[in-house]
């Protein structure tokens, strides 16, 4: 049975002032749960992700975008000698996260722009993406802003990538007024349709990083197993201040940590935090792929932030439990729950076939420490900000072939969204076992 979403109770203004506040954490009653699986396209679409890519095209045109061994991009006459080419897009809005976009008029984005040469050279591009997983997380966030990745945990293959609102980059492929029009109306929205939010937003995670504080305890020695119980107070002060972090009395004081993940027990992440010291979360955090600035899909993916140095005790325990300047890509967050599934070991996102930017899994905790959280974590993970507005949710399953697979959701709204977070998961996984 997954554990319940949770949200994490840390207010916001205690980053601005260090004023005395009390943060909590709690559970969450999770709402129904709609299931969808695949069309019947995209099962009979759905083929390895290492399809392979045709001969490079010998008329010139430029070669495709491909998605389980179909192209999601074309090539139309443009009428202009010097681009006699114009791209087209089938499923546009679907897959602009992946593709990006290529415009007469406007230029180039994502793997369009970043793999332009050997598009132009008539090569197509062989993604990693898995239809049926990318049409349920698009339908299922769609009307968010949000996003969704999900990894194969052992290889680190994207299998979908979404970010909503989307755009069709069909519409503004030319030169045309109807082009600039088009361009205008996507550019200037305040949503920014164009943001890759899957790569390129970050935001506090809250809770959701318990899982990270939780492994350095059980890598550190400070706890021997995740049901082993902590001198956790169920309100928790922070040493020479007068800041506050609470959780649930019943569930939380001297709650084990595996009671502590399941109900976002502030109280004893902030404990936990103050017995490790700043240096051993941010080694673990590097570990887990935080403050990588080169992280490449090959698409480049925005830094995922963990302080080295907090100021003080309050703003170590505000990180440990994902507030303060510690943010968070939807990508940094699905590697999080890879790791976990992988035995310890972090896998590199990749989103082509024979990308140069592969990189091997790396060991960042132990094989033990990884069972523990597995076996504390269950399916689901997740937390609601509501000092940011975001909510998280981290899932695993299996695909219909076996293979473990992390998934990562996270939707910016005022209103808790945990529901509908959870939700775009379990429409995800279920697509991907059928």
């Amino acid at each position: 049975m997954p554990n319940p979403l949770h949200p994490s109770g840390v207010l916001l203004a205690a980053l601005a002032m260090m004023l005395t506040i009390s943060v909590s954490g709690c559970a969450a009653e999770s709402g129904a749960v709609t299931q969808a699986g695949p069309t019947a396209a995209d099962k009979a679409e759905r083929k390895a992700p290492d399809a392979k890519p045709r001969p490079p095209k010998q008329d010139g045109s430029p070669g495709d975008i491909l998605v389980a061994g179909r192209p999601v991009t074309g090539s139309e006459p443009s009428g202009f000698a010097r681009a006699p080419f114009k791209r087209t897009y089938t499923d546009g809005e679907l897959y602009a996260a992946v593709t990006g976009f290529r415009s007469l008029a406007f230029g180039a984005a994502g793997l369009d722009a970043l793999l332009a040469n050997d598009i132009k050279a008539g090569k197509d591009v062989v993604t990693t993406i898995d239809p049926a997983a990318q049409r349920a997380a698009y339908d299922g966030l769609r009307g968010q802003r949000g996003a969704a990745i999900v990894l194969d945990a052992q290889t680190g293959d994207i299998l979908a990538q979404v970010s909503t609102p989307s755009f069709d980059p069909g519409s503004f492929n030319g030169n045309l007024t109807a082009d600039q029009r088009a361009w205008d109306q996507v550019n200037d929205r305040d949503d920014a349709p164009l943001r890759n939010r899957a790569l390129r937003h970050v935001d506090n995670p809250g809770s959701a990083v318990h899982v990270l504080v939780a492994a350095a305890a059980l890598e550190k020695g400070l706890l021997p197993s995740v049901d082993a119980p902590t001198r956790s107070p169920a309100v928790y002060n922070a040493p020479n201040s007068t800041t506050q972090f609470s959780g649930d009395p019943a569930h939380c004081t001297d709650a084990t940590l595996r009671a502590a993940l399941q109900y976002g027990c502030a109280n004893v992440f902030a404990a936990i935090a103050s017995d490790l010291g700043a240096d051993t979360l941010a080694s673990t955090a590097q570990a887990f792929g935080f403050n990588d600035d080169m992280m490449d899909t090959p698409l480049r993916a925005l830094q995922s932030t963990w302080p080295k140095k907090p100021e003080n005790p309050p703003q170590l325990a505000l990180m440990a439990n994902g507030l303060f300047d510690v943010k968070a890509t939807p990508v940094q967050m699905a590697m999080v729950m890879a790791l976990v599934m992988n035995g310890g070991s972090r896998v590199h996102p990749n989103l082509v076939s024979g990308s140069k930017s592969a990189v091997p899994a790396q060991r960042a905790v132990a094989q033990r420490t990884a069972d523990q959280l597995r076996s504390a974590l269950g399916d689901s993970f997740g937390a609601w900000v509501p000092s940011a507005s975001a909510a998280w949710t981290m899932s695993t399953t299996r695909t219909s072939e076996g293979r473990p697979a992390a998934i990562a959701v996270y939707i910016s709204s005022p209103a808790d969204s945990t529901t509908q977070a959870r939700q775009v998961t379990e429409r995800i996984s279920a697509a991907m076992r059928k």
